[in-house]
């Protein structure tokens, strides 16, 4: 077992390590749209990636094998205080039950009626789902990866990411030219990640219109290019790139002059 903590306290490390690297990379320079493209998915991809693999080996231990959460709770402890977005950890169980670091114990909610819940359940990673937290009532990206003892799923390690602290992060890492913002949205047109928190889980023509919405749609059949539009009458040009890794598209917008 001591072999195995030490992996999961080198994979926490590895994860915060590749923002700290990300930073240091992003100080030096004043990136241009299309490198602060990359280096926003980049980042964002990173950090949910290395998220996921920490879960994972937590996963894997004795701990979190035998579904208790006073085996597991000190990982799960050390790996959400180590999480530069200051994300809620969690442990559930296969009847929706589950206990969160936010709380220090078991939640009065149930997972059970999520939409990624039953995926988990039957073995699979969960790696992008937004939902309002339960545990925390916080906008957030849930990352999570199932238990898995003699073939059975006997519970599951979850993460729930703030996605204002997420946007934060990259809003702070990304050097961006005047008048620049990035944004990102899932295949369903809602705004995942924003500068302006009020937008955040909002679908595009919640800020815009109806017709805006149905111009993102088409042009979100590419996996990358240029997009001009208008929004609340002004008039935006903006760069774009689709994750394979999230199944999100990211953009860089810029007012036109």
């Amino acid at each position: 077992m001591a072999k195995i903590f030490l992996l999961i306290i080198s994979v926490i490390v590895m994860v915060s390590s590749l923002t700290v690297q990300a930073k240091s990379q992003s100080a030096t320079l004043k990136l241009d749209p299309r490198v602060a493209l990359g280096t926003c998915k980049g980042l964002v991809e990173d950090h949910l990636g290395g998220v996921l693999r920490t879960a994972r080996v937590i996963a894997l231990t004795s701990e979190a094998g035998s579904a208790k959460w006073e085996s597991v709770k000190p990982m799960l402890d050390r790996f959400s205080n180590d999480l530069e977005t200051d994300a809620t950890v969690w442990f559930a169980l296969p009847d929706g039950s589950y206990f969160s670091t936010e709380t220090g114990g078991i939640s009065d909610q149930n997972l059970k009626d999520r939409n990624y819940f039953p995926k988990l359940m039957s073995g699979q990673d969960v790696l992008g789902d937004l939902v309002v937290s339960k545990s925390t009532g916080h906008r957030s990206v849930i990352v999570a990866t199932p238990v898995i003892v003699n073939g059975n799923v006997v519970a599951a390690v979850g993460v729930s990411v703030r996605v204002r602290l997420l946007s934060a992060l990259l809003d702070s890492d990304t050097k961006l030219p005047d008048n620049a913002y990035f944004y990102a949205l899932d295949p369903d047109n809602k705004i995942v990640l924003h500068r302006n928190v009020d937008r955040m889980f909002k679908s595009v023509s919640d800020v815009g219109d109806e017709s805006l919405g149905d111009a993102f749609k088409t042009i979100m059949t590419k996996e990358q290019g240029v997009f001009n539009y208008t929004l609340n009458g002004k008039k935006m040009t903006s760069i774009f790139t689709k994750s394979r890794t999230l199944g999100w598209y990211f953009f860089i917008a810029q007012e036109r002059k």
